[in-house]
């Protein structure tokens, strides 16, 4: 799938049937931490809000929104078309993210799901104008690569999780990001961060206790003969290193565009809840009748967002 230019419509926008459609990165051992590290929570009754910090396309955040449960929340932060407010940042967005427009992650994301996520669009500074203070379980970090401001993201995300929260760094190991790198290794050397595992591209840290999170972890890995792992030591701690080339990625939302093909309804991922969004807090949805389901399905996804929020206002 390519990145959308600026002049196109919505209803030219590609229309992912995959996830594996959906432009940006997001490998299998990243795919299956996520799923780990949420399932493990989820297993556990550990009760809080998604957070991520940079979208680009909605790769990951489309999976995130798949694991959500009944009356969470999930916050997505990134400048989209906005422009950025400092020189540096401004050029970075130029040369990466060229083709990156809101419209273009509404219209992946509403293929998986039936609602959008919160989005905040802006700088990931603002964040905590919008998130409640110890609220996030499971942050991603994925916006700036300048150290500046992913120091600050860092400490933004320090004071938005709870106590058992897990963060996620992205590209903390990028030859062209060395201020993520900076930043990270920062975290964890004065800002309290335990370093729980690493793939080749994200760090995965708490800033509560890492041993049940390490050993529960490990035990998993353990049980997996299709990912390599091993354990090294740093600043005396231990640190979990993986890789999964050969694992097989683990269960994906089902593009409603992929279920109209194949005649079916779309899916939701096994094992899951299926509530999801603002609706779940008020019990389960009422089944579309055959018609609605048809415009939804193939309507442009601006049109879907206004029935979505013609539907709210009659609630």
């Amino acid at each position: 799938m390519t990145a959308p230019t600026a002049d196109q419509s919505a209803e030219q926008l590609p229309r992912p049937a995959r996830l594996s459609d959906v432009k940006g990165w997001f490998f299998t051992a990243d795919q299956l931490l996520f799923d780990w590290f949420l399932g493990y929570q989820q297993g556990r009754s550990v009760t809080g809000d998604l957070l991520e910090l940079g979208a680009y396309l909605g790769k990951s955040a489309i999976f995130l929104g798949a694991r959500l449960a009944p009356g969470e929340r999930f916050t997505v932060c990134d400048l989209f078309d906005s422009p950025a407010e400092d020189a540096s940042n401004s050029k970075e967005m130029k040369k990466s993210y060229a083709t990156l427009t809101r419209r273009a992650f509404e219209a992946n994301y509403l293929a998986f799901h039936e609602e959008l996520p919160t989005i905040v669009q802006g700088l990931s500074s603002v964040v905590r104008d919008h998130v409640e203070d110890r609220s996030v379980r499971f942050a991603h970090i994925d916006a700036s690569h300048l150290y500046e401001h992913v120091h600050g993201d860092i400490l933004a995300v320090r004071e938005l999780v709870t106590d058992s929260g897990v963060v996620v760094l992205d590209d903390f190991r990028a030859e062209h990001c060395p201020g993520v790198a900076a930043a990270t290794w920062q975290a964890v050397a004065n800002e309290g961060l335990h370093p729980l595992c690493i793939t080749g591209t994200k760090f995965y840290g708490t800033w509560g206790d890492p041993e049940p999170l390490r050993d529960a972890l490990l035990a998993w890995l353990k049980s997996r003969k299709d990912i390599w792992h091993e354990v090294q030591s740093v600043n005396g701690a231990p640190l979990i290193r993986l890789s999964a080339k050969g694992a097989k990625d683990p269960a994906h939302p089902v593009s409603r565009y992929r279920a109209a093909a194949s005649g079916r309804a779309p899916e939701h991922v096994p094992g899951r809840p299926a509530g999801r969004g603002p609706a779940a807090r008020t019990g389960a949805r009422a089944s579309r009748a055959p018609l609605r389901r048809l415009a939804v399905d193939w309507l442009p996804p601006a049109v879907t967002r206004a029935i979505v929020a013609a539907r709210h206002r009659t609630r």
